[in-house]
């Protein structure tokens, strides 16, 4: 007997107010940590008021654009179509907001607590890390099981859904754009100008631009990771439950499969992430536990401890098991899900193919960004010779860094479509079950974003420790935690990066199939041309982001120049830097030149298909996922490879701060902040807005204005 597929979604719905609930329990206990003294709290506050200031005029403007489009949609397409593009759009930015919210009050908790402890440290910033992480899965399935059973029955049903998809995937845009221009326009103007030429440290409170900094860390690396990563997980389960609509006649669990891995997900990352906040439970001296006291005790001796003397290795180890504990966990419970469901066993081979990929991915990027591994380190080696040394071997390490990811998502596609035909015997059960590894790679996002989320908290923590002029130990924590933050960012968007191209393959295969297009030529008149078009369009992209980065710098550096030139006393520290106006450039630029790259990646596949035709918007999906996705990854780990080896220069290798190789590795990671910050990661969101687009006007699409 097959299990429904309503039922299965009831289950994912629970699942995610269950997720809900802990983000209230969590929440509450982050904010119960100590603020610190008042120069702290101060900072803090000046963080906090930047960083909101900054989301709400930004989600003002992207309001405009969600408005316009659900308009669009409702004329020319359905409006319940219209009506799940604004709910996406709307959970999206509140999953973003509220991730932006606590960490912004959990990076002075988290400094405070350094002061006691590494663990406690570790402890405050990845709790908030995981109210990121489980508000974005909870966010996401409750919206989308709640649109499921309002239109349930209707034919149109999963047709309607993909609105959510696209509004959550407009958000994720705008808000990585958005925020990356702003963070890393902030990050180069403070490091071009403090540590290059004033030669003062990272985070002195003497330069202007350190305020506008921390607060782009916020904005950028989490209120930006969070709406991606939003979207990521929102359309890997809208492409496999779309396509499992094509094998519903055989078995109509198939639709309800993916809802179902999602839910168990929530109780996997939930268990991996009380491997790192969690406090082992004590017997009681009498001996009687009750059942529930026994089972809390087995879980707790599952919690990692951390030494006060780890080294970078120790807290790697630590927050990779945390993600393999959820894996495992997750492992056995598809299984279960797979077997009510009544489909083959097959499709739990495919879920552990995305899980054995998303580890994959993340142990290379790991390996090519970590500084202690050869990669990183030949870069740190290269700034004895310059600058210019410093950039080749970077962009060196982060093309070679392409082999392995490349290979292994193609390892995956190949083995999920040759077990999902060896399943059901036809194709479309094998682009099912390619879309199906995708949702498997992100059932256990939870805590895998938490891993990611936590790091500018952890950036913001030092900061504040710098600021506040603590203790030399307390910043030797944080400096810990940032390292492992920048090295577990870098493994998030590889992470982000890998589940893209198996979503956007299997979004692609449902566009194939709701355009009706019976077959794909390469030697067609339109096929060529559509997919250099869309070969094209990461590198424009990339481009305008690129370029918009550089511009903002140019303001921040020209003002942060001006203050020192200008305030009395500001290098001597008697003088008071006007932190408001850096703020003020960054925002007002981020605001200003999001907007492009955002409309291009909308308004691009609905002429090319109009204009070229369906089949030429096939091709173009085709050549933006292929240059995207190496370009995303090189991009990225490039970026990390460069931070990192700065941080190896820092713990007094090749003469430590201030020395020459030193300043060559500020270059070489100014360089790669916009890479692994504004453009790459935005990449992985320009291949799947481009193909949901696609998805959700295929049926407008025709042959196009060339007929031959």
């Amino acid at each position: 007997m097959m299990f429904p597929t309503s039922a299965s979604v009831v289950i994912a719905l629970l699942m995610g107010i269950v997720g809900g609930a802990f983000v209230i329990w969590e929440l509450r206990r982050v904010l119960g940590y100590d603020p610190g003294n008042e120069t702290m709290q101060a900072i803090a506050k000046a963080i906090q008021e930047g960083s909101a200031a900054f989301l709400s005029r930004e989600y003002r403007v992207i309001a405009i654009f969600v408005v316009i489009v659900a308009t669009v949609i409702s004329t020319f397409l359905h409006w319940q179509t219209a009506l799940c593009f604004v709910v996406g759009a709307i959970a999206s930015a509140g999953a973003g907001y509220l991730g932006m919210y606590v960490a912004v009050r959990a990076n002075v908790r988290t400094a405070a607590a350094a002061g006691r402890n590494l663990h406690e440290g570790l402890r405050v910033a990845f709790g908030s890390g995981s109210i990121m992480g489980m508000a974005v899965v909870s966010f996401s399935l409750i919206g989308m099981t709640v649109l499921f059973l309002m239109f349930n029955g209707n034919p149109n049903q999963l047709t309607y859904i993909t609105g959510f998809g696209f509004g959550a995937s407009s958000i994720a845009l705008f808000a990585r754009v958005g925020g990356g221009i702003y963070t890393k326009a902030a990050d180069v103007g403070a490091d071009l100008v403090g540590k290059v030429e004033q030669g003062i440290p990272e985070d002195d409170p003497r330069n202007p631009a350190v305020i506008a900094d921390n607060v782009g860390d916020n904005v950028g690396d989490v209120a930006g990771m969070g709406a991606d990563l939003f979207e990521s997980y929102s359309g890997s389960i809208i492409a496999a439950a779309t396509l499992g609509a094509a094998l519903g006649a055989k078995s109509p669990a198939f639709i309800g499969l993916p809802f179902l891995v999602a839910a168990v997900g929530i109780i996997a990352s939930l268990f991996g992430i009380y491997m790192v906040t969690g406090e082992e439970p004590k017997q009681s001296e009498n001996g009687n536990d009750s059942i529930l006291a026994r089972i809390a005790r087995f879980i707790g001796q599952y919690v990692i401890k951390i030494d006060e003397n780890a080294s970078l290795d120790d807290l790697l180890k630590a927050l990779r098991h945390s993600v393999w504990g959820a894996s495992v966990i997750i492992l056995g419970l598809s299984l279960m899900a797979v077997l009510i469901s009544g489909v083959s066993f097959n499709y739990w081979l495919v879920i552990l193919v995305g899980l054995v990929t998303g580890n994959a991915i993340a142990y290379v990027t790991e390996y090519y960004t970590s500084y202690t591994d050869k990669p990183t380190q030949a870069i740190a080696h290269a700034t004895q010779t310059g600058a210019a040394t410093t950039i080749i071997q970077g962009l060196a390490v982060g093309m070679m860094s392409t082999v392995f990811p490349v290979l292994i998502v193609a390892a995956a596609i190949l083995l999920s479509i040759w077990l999902g035909h060896k399943a059901d015997g036809t194709m479309a059960a094998g682009l099912y079950a390619v879309a199906l590894a995708g949702v498997g790679m992100l059932s256990t996002l939870g805590v895998t974003l938490a891993t990611d989320a936590y790091g500018p908290v952890a950036d913001n923590a030092g900061g504040i420790a710098e600021m506040s002029h603590l203790p030399s130990e307390v910043r030797h924590r944080t400096d810990a935690l940032d390292s492992l933050g920048n090295t577990t960012a870098a493994t998030g968007k590889g992470f982000a990066i890998g589940s893209a191209v198996l979503t956007a393959l299997a979004l692609l295969a449902a566009y194939v199939t709701a355009a009706k297009i019976d077959n794909l030529n390469i030697l067609g008149p339109t096929m060529l041309p559509g997919i250099l078009i869309g070969a094209m369009m990461p590198y424009l992209f990339s481009a305008l982001t690129m370029m918009a980065v550089g511009k903002a710098a140019h303001e921040i550096v020209v003002e942060v120049r001006r203050q020192f030139h200008e305030i009395p006393g500001l290098m001597e520290g008697t003088g008071q830097p006007d932190y408001a106006t850096c703020v003020g450039i960054s925002t007002e630029s981020a605001l200003r030149e999001m907007i492009l790259p955002g409309a291009l990646a909308v308004v691009v596949p609905l002429v090319v298909g109009h204009v070229l035709g369906k089949e030429a918007l096939a091709g173009m999906l085709v050549g933006t996922m292929s240059s995207g996705f190496l370009l995303a990854v090189m991009m990225a780990n490039a970026g990390g490879a460069w931070d990192n080896a700065k941080k190896w220069i820092e713990t007094g290798q090749y003469g430590g701060k201030g020395s020459d190789s030193h300043k060559a590795a500020v270059v070489g990671d100014t360089v790669g902040d916009p890479f692994k910050d504004t453009s790459g990661p935005s990449l992985n969101i320009l291949i799947k807005l481009m193909t949901i687009v696609s998805l959700v006007f295929a049926n407008s699409f025709g042959s196009g204005w060339f007929n031959f």
